[in-house]
């Protein structure tokens, strides 16, 4: 870890060769008059929209939409199987049903699905956006999305493992700029010391607003959970059916990198805004994915005060997706996949190779003070958004 002292909090990271324009959030985090104590920046750390992703802030009486992002309640879930092996052929056919049965990128499920027992619940409150949107909601339960969310299939020194990465899809997008527009409204009606220009435009967690957006942020928060666990249940079905055997579900690991919650740290009670950032509380285990084609780690976390008990939520991009489709070999890119049946196939796609991203060895190296490494797994197939 190593320290800025600039012109507000300190801001403690945990790498390197950070970029300047996440330096530059970083610095306007650190003189928010809310901000608590030091800004913590994960090892995988990249520019945001006005925060870092990667980026751990706390706060003392707010909440801000642009800390926690659109893809409200993005996460990881992982689960060993018990499966020693599979066949390359099989292996193929149970991707090319997930590909017909998931449903990828902006693509969503039919209109007519009765799927109300699979939706999280949100009681006597009635939500703006999230009842505006709840049919397009439940057509999107069950889907991957694009970008960098991904089914991987991977393997430890013994058993095969399914990773999945995805969120809130639509529904988070739209709260976080519902919210973030109202905040920025807000905060020019009562003259604040945060810069427009900053994109960090805040709500008081008792005000209404506040209050409403906490809500409907954790409502996308469980409904991304339920995306995830909803494909992993698609994901299990499919290769019993494609190997012909049954098997007892096995625990998942399943972890979110996108929120804002109420934690206590230093003896005081704040808003943690994690930001493309995974708690990593003592003893908790959570996922650090590598990017397509590299390894991912299953980790415990040590509890370091300092970050706030977090960590990385992945690798981290090292190059924006315009930077990587321009400078990016697609020869050499497929030459570092050979092996894996990966979704690398022309200039287009060079946006999620791995050339894009940080060395996941090296952001687990900077932060060995935060996690422990539990399993490294080795990715033989995905299925990319």
């Amino acid at each position: 870890m190593r320290i800025d002292q600039h012109d507000g909090l300190p801001i403690k990271m945990w790498l390197d060769d950070i970029e300047h324009g996440a330096m530059d959030q970083a610095h306007y985090l650190a003189r928010l008059p809310f901000a608590f104590k030091h800004i913590a920046i994960m090892p995988d750390a990249h520019q945001g929209y006005g925060m870092p992703i990667g980026g751990v802030l706390a706060t003392k009486g707010v909440v801000i939409p642009n800390a926690v992002g659109v893809d409200i309640g993005c996460g990881m879930c992982a689960m060993k199987t018990p499966l020693e092996g599979v066949d390359v052929d099989s292996l193929k056919k149970i991707l090319s049903k997930i590909r017909q049965r998931i449903p990828v990128g902006f693509k969503k499920h039919p209109a007519v699905r009765d799927v109300d027992e699979l939706m999280p619940g949100y009681g006597t409150t009635l939500p703006v956006i999230v009842d505006r949107e709840y049919q397009n909601a439940c057509q999107s339960l069950g889907t991957l999305g694009g970008g960098n969310h991904f089914i991987e299939f991977q393997f430890d020194e013994k058993h095969l493992w399914v990773m999945i990465h995805s969120g809130s899809r639509n529904l988070g997008k739209q709260v976080a700029d519902h919210y973030n527009k109202l905040a920025k409204k807000l905060n020019a009606k009562w003259h604040t010391r945060v810069p427009v220009c900053a994109d960090l435009a805040f709500l008081p967690l008792e005000s209404p607003e506040g209050e409403l957006y906490l809500f409907e942020m954790d409502y996308c928060i469980r409904f991304a959970l339920a995306n995830r666990r909803q494909m992993m249940s698609v994901v299990y079905e499919t290769m019993e059916e494609v190997l012909g055997k049954r098997f007892a579900i096995p625990p998942v690991i399943d972890i979110s990198h996108n929120y804002a919650v109420m934690e206590n740290h230093f003896g005081t009670n704040v808003m943690i805004h994690r930001k493309g950032a995974t708690r990593a509380r003592k003893g908790e285990l959570g996922v650090i994915p590598g990017s397509q084609g590299t390894s991912s780690y299953i980790v415990r976390g040590l509890g370091n005060r300092e970050s706030f008990m977090s960590c990385s939520h992945g690798a981290g991009r090292r190059m924006s997706r315009k930077k990587a489709r321009e400078v990016l070999s697609l020869e050499q890119e497929q030459k570092a996949l050979v092996g894996i049946i990966h979704g690398v196939r022309n200039v287009t796609d060079l946006d999620e190779a791995p050339g894009a991203y940080k060395d996941i060895d090296a952001v687990m190296a900077n932060q060995k003070d935060l996690v422990e490494i539990v399993t490294k797994l080795r990715p033989i197939a995905v299925v990319k958004g």
